[in-house]
């Protein structure tokens, strides 16, 4: 690898990631698509000229792994994917494996599998035509987003907050149900790349209720529903943000406060008052402790 970067470098092609891709054409064991998988991922983030040279029938090829048993391949696909969608011009034939990789990581629950494919997902705008197979996988995507595995969970909620945005979307994100103890992912305990990743998802969904488009619809939301965990009138957000005024990590406090501002706002215009009309209580009582 180190002298095909030297070749690039000297602007001559190494030939390597062709030799790659062709070797992956014929009949591989698991551990053989595996490897190849990887190193096709390493020379396209390396040999950009080389990788820019590749065409769509390529994306085919590596997209045709995801249908492979083993979970290692399909791994190793979704990482090589995520490497050429940083080349515009893939964009458009790698989002043509987007309810593939969909259907993978709401039916197979590995981990890594969850990294992997919801990595992809977010480097890619995800065309209106999924928004159907996104509502099917929501229960998933926020059962992936309850898991004790971070870098699963920080994807998961990069990927809500996203789709949080979507007008056709939020109500089934509200809608969906969470487990009775969700309020956890706001402790101060929890990792602060994770915490600030749930604090804007926080803000997007209150901002999104609090939208004239959102409030012009009298919504019904099930008992254990994220609204009500977030904004029902037995929620206790309103307790976790204060305590995360005062996190350490700066990025954290300040995302908090956006929250805040946005939990009152929505009783000023309106919107069904759940965990915002105990706060301003909450917040005189922090001030005179």
């Amino acid at each position: 690898m180190g002298l095909a970067v030297e070749r690039e470098r000297h602007g001559r092609d190494s030939g390597e990631l062709r030799r790659l891709l062709n070797s992956l054409e014929y009949k591989q064991d698991e551990y053989a698509k595996s490897m190849i998988l990887h190193s096709i991922t390493r020379c396209v983030y390396l040999l950009e000229a080389e990788a820019s040279s590749c065409t769509a029938d390529d994306i085919s090829l590596v997209g045709s792994m995801l249908d492979d048993k083993d979970n290692s391949v399909k791994i190793q696909a979704l990482n090589t994917l995520k490497a050429f969608s940083g080349i515009r011009k893939f964009r458009l034939k790698i989002q043509e494996h987007t309810i593939k990789v969909l259907e993978l990581i709401s039916t197979i629950w590995d981990s890594e599998l969850h990294v992997a494919g919801l990595r992809l997902l977010n480097s890619l705008p995800l065309p209106d035509y999924v928004h159907p197979q996104l509502r099917r996988v929501m229960p998933a995507l926020m059962e992936i987003l309850q898991s004790n595995y971070i870098l699963a969970q920080v994807q998961a909620i990069r990927l809500l907050s996203y789709l949080a945005q979507k007008n056709d979307l939020l109500y089934d994100i509200l809608n969906c149900q969470v487990h009775s103890n969700f309020l956890n992912l706001f402790q101060s305990t929890q990792p602060g790349s994770l915490l600030f990743e749930v604090l804007v998802f926080a803000e997007r969904l209150s901002e999104g209720r609090n939208s004239p488009h959102y409030r012009a619809v009298k919504w019904h939301y099930n008992e254990q529903s994220l609204h009500e965990a977030l904004f029902g009138d037995e929620s206790r957000l309103a307790d976790r943000l204060l305590a995360l005024v005062i996190h350490p990590e700066e990025e954290v406090q300040i995302q908090a406060c956006k929250v805040i501002v946005s939990l009152q706002c929505s009783q000023d215009v309106g919107v069904r008052p759940s965990s915002c009309r105990p706060s301003h209580s909450y917040f005189n009582n922090g001030e005179k402790n």
